[in-house]
């Protein structure tokens, strides 16, 4: 069982078209490969327990669009139902994608406080970002780094 988080850059700069046929946004874009990884993902017999999480660059925690408990079709609405808004807060994105994935861990008793990691439980975790690469901003200007 694997838990797949897709981390979507929402700013304004993904709704500028893209150089495709019908000239989708790069929102769209991104909404159509997550969507086709999923769909892929699924044929696979050893994707049977995967969980999805679906993220934004939204201020946490607006930014969780779709948990890990919730079913493929809540999933796939949320995907469909993104727009475009607020600025490429990528640290701050994924700092909180890696403290929701750690507070999984310690509700599923994987972490726990004061003992760390038990070596014996297993469940792999990936975070897939996407995003335009548009320069990195937060509430108080453009960004040189993530912080």
């Amino acid at each position: 069982m694997t838990i797949i988080v897709f981390l979507i850059d929402t700013s304004a700069s993904m709704s500028q078209r893209a150089y495709l046929g019908g000239r989708p946004t790069l929102l769209d874009v991104a909404k159509g490969a997550v969507e086709t990884f999923v769909k892929v993902r699924q044929r696979s017999p050893e994707s049977r327990g995967d969980r999805y999480m679906l993220l934004t660059f939204e201020e946490p925690p607006h930014n969780i669009k779709a948990g890990w408990k919730e079913n493929l079709g809540t999933f796939m609405n949320e995907l469909k139902n993104l727009q475009c808004q607020g600025m490429t807060m990528m640290g701050a994105a994924l700092k909180h994608a890696f403290d929701v994935l750690n507070i999984n861990r310690m509700q599923t008793g994987i972490d726990t406080y004061g003992l760390g990691r038990c070596p014996f439980y297993l469940e792999p975790s990936v975070i897939v970002v996407i995003t335009d690469g548009g320069r990195l901003s937060n509430s108080s200007g453009v960004q040189d780094e993530l912080l």
